[in-house]
């Protein structure tokens, strides 16, 4: 696991309380698996539930999304599961097969998981196809669309000072 902690690029809560949206850093231990993640998400109290975004060693990105007793997640690179704990437990809660080594790198998942908040599936599909992107630029473009860009790259670190 310390390697996996190792290779956080950053984990955070996005969560919309009274149309308001709030971002916080999330423990790097809650990030272990899809299942850890969901529960510590369950805690923040947003109105339409809450998305946790975690981007990983610069290769790949989860977004779990909880409202009630119903958690959605999107993995962006299958691959990622042959390396990584939290892409693993990404597909074992999809109930997909581990990657083989002649997959794609393809994402896996709910592709429209935010489009009830402004983020559709067809959006999401033409973000993860373009290769040139770090997981922390398609994340900060993913929260633009949401209407908590400003927070989120302020809580990486991508704001200019």
């Amino acid at each position: 696991m310390t390697e996996e902690i190792d290779g956080v690029d950053f984990a955070l809560a996005a969560y919309r309380d009274e149309g308001v949206w709030t971002v916080k850093e999330l423990a790097h231990d809650v990030i272990e698996d899809v299942d850890r993640l969901s529960h510590a998400l369950r805690r923040f109290p947003g109105d339409g539930g809450a998305v946790g975004l975690v981007a990983m060693d610069e290769d790949f990105f989860v977004i779990v999304r909880v409202a009630g007793a119903t958690t959605r997640v999107l993995l962006s690179d299958i691959t990622a599961a042959d390396e990584w704990e939290l892409a693993s437990s990404a597909l074992t809660f999809l109930g997909l097969p581990p990657p083989e080594d002649e997959d794609d790198q393809v994402p896996a998942g709910d592709l429209d998981l935010l489009g009830d908040l402004g983020m559709h599936a067809m959006d999401m599909g033409v973000l993860l196809d373009d290769v040139d992107l770090y997981p922390d630029e398609m994340l900060s473009d993913v929260a633009r669309k949401l209407g908590f860009g400003e927070l989120f790259d302020d809580a990486i670190g991508l704001t200019s000072a």
